[in-house]
């Protein structure tokens, strides 16, 4: 029996998978809610999985600086299929996006994609909810919390507060959806029945109609959870994007004077689709012969994206970097000239918000973008002037801006944008509107 007791107004239970060592973009979202909640007056406690069990597609220790020294962290078991995936596969990694986005997969992946996507809903990390639920369990029945907070994806991660919500519904429950669930744009590879479907749908139905608060990054994630939901109040779904912390950038923008340097950060794959964009860099370095050009990409990049490279007879004008600690990242943004960013070409683009956008803001370096038109990313780019948008088949568009940046750059090397205040993307800022969420009465 729940135990009924009056909230704490300075107590929230946080349920994150993704937390350090884990590394990537996952984990930075919850891990900076987790900072800077303290300066609202919020205790966070968060449980999460056992840094020894959990499926982390990479890991980033560097990251466990952030974390406030007085915050109570609760590691549970899991049980999850990844290990045997690893040893029969052969491969070290954990895929990106469970077990999607993988090119010429062998038949012992097609079988793992199938059982992943039909006996694992809704997702593989599904085996940590029992243990997650029981931790949660025995402190809300022995202490108060205002609010419970999950994060996804994992999706799984949100059938935990459903559970919760139904035994302590006291409590308020903010179901924080940092992307899309059966909208995501590689849901159709995971090779779904069709009664796979009609349960991930009814889980995803369910959440949303019993949260309390729903937190999206964007706006257009928000038309969509209305329009497949038409009976859920909306004012309760909020839009907060992701963001940058300040502390972050602590390193000075140093563009290169010696070269004309693109960068890109964190993972890009074949859905990214810049093949176009990597013959107009071909083209302008073609045209400029006497200035030294460089595309850098740091972090996981497909193998795709390297034969097109080659392709496009740039070998010899691109490095590429294997993952680097958070920190180390951001070092590479400073040292740009210009940004580069990519957006998936696929159902529902719109409404990916990369969380690496607001980085590259904060870094006051111009961005060009390769995505669709009229999206959320393609309105804060334009309402910041921070750069350029372009369809993934505007070739001569770009071919066109990258001269211009080229010429620009010949008079003078440091592309670097006026300063602009971005507070409003600021993690502290963002966390000041979940705390406002949390209050709601």
């Amino acid at each position: 029996m729940a135990k009924s007791t009056a909230p704490d107004h300075g107590k929230v239970l946080f349920f994150s998978y993704y937390w350090p060592p884990s590394g990537g973009a996952g984990v930075q979202r919850s891990l900076k809610f987790v900072k800077h909640l303290p300066e609202f007056d919020l205790t966070p406690t968060v449980i999460t999985v056992d840094e020894k069990q959990g499926a982390y597609p990479v890991l980033d220790t560097s990251l466990a600086a952030d974390i406030p020294p007085a915050t109570r962290i609760i590691r549970t078991a899991t049980r999850e299929p990844f290990e045997y995936y690893k040893k029969l596969t052969g491969k070290k990694e954990i895929p990106f996006g469970g077990f999607a986005n993988q090119n010429k997969e062998s038949l012992v992946q097609k079988i793992f994609n199938f059982v992943r996507g039909n006996l694992f809903i809704p997702d593989a990390r599904v085996g940590w909810n029992r243990f997650a639920v029981q931790a949660g369990k025995k402190l809300l029945q022995t202490e108060s919390f205002t609010a419970i907070v999950t994060t996804s994806p994992p999706h799984s991660s949100q059938l935990i507060g459903l559970t919760l919500k139904k035994q302590f519904p006291h409590v308020k429950w903010i179901a924080d959806l940092r992307d899309p669930w059966t909208d995501i744009y590689y849901y159709q590879e995971l090779k779904h029945t069709a009664l796979a479907k009609k349960i991930d749908a009814n889980y995803e139905k369910a959440v949303i109609q019993t949260a309390d608060a729903i937190l999206v990054t964007s706006a257009d994630t928000k038309r969509l959870l209305v329009a497949k939901s038409p009976t859920i109040d909306s004012t309760k779904i909020h839009v907060v994007p992701n963001g940058f912390d300040d502390e972050d950038f602590h390193y000075p923008s140093e563009p290169p004077r010696d070269k004309f340097c693109i960068t890109y950060t964190g993972t890009i794959t074949e859905t990214y689709n810049i093949e176009l964009f990597l013959k107009a860099f071909a083209e302008v370095a073609r045209r400029h012969p006497h200035i030294p050009f460089r595309l850098r990409f740091v972090g996981k990049i497909s193998e795709l994206i390297r034969r097109q490279v080659e392709q496009a007879g740039i070998t010899a004008l691109t490095e590429i970097i294997p993952f680097v600690p958070h920190g180390e990242s951001i070092r590479y943004l400073m040292s740009a000239t210009m940004l580069l960013m990519g957006i998936p070409d696929v159902v529902n683009n719109f409404c990916i918000l990369p969380g690496k956008l607001f980085e590259y803001l904060a870094s006051n370096k111009p961005i060009i973008c390769i995505g669709p038109l009229h999206s959320d990313a393609d309105r804060i780019i334009d309402e910041c002037g921070a750069g350029r948008v372009f369809h993934y088949a505007a070739y001569d568009s770009m071919v066109d801006y990258l001269d211009q940046m080229a010429n620009h750059w010949q008079i003078n090397p440091n592309l670097d944008l006026p300063m602009v205040n971005y507070q409003r993307y600021s993690r502290r800022a963002l966390t000041g509107n979940l705390a406002e969420i949390i209050r709601e009465q």
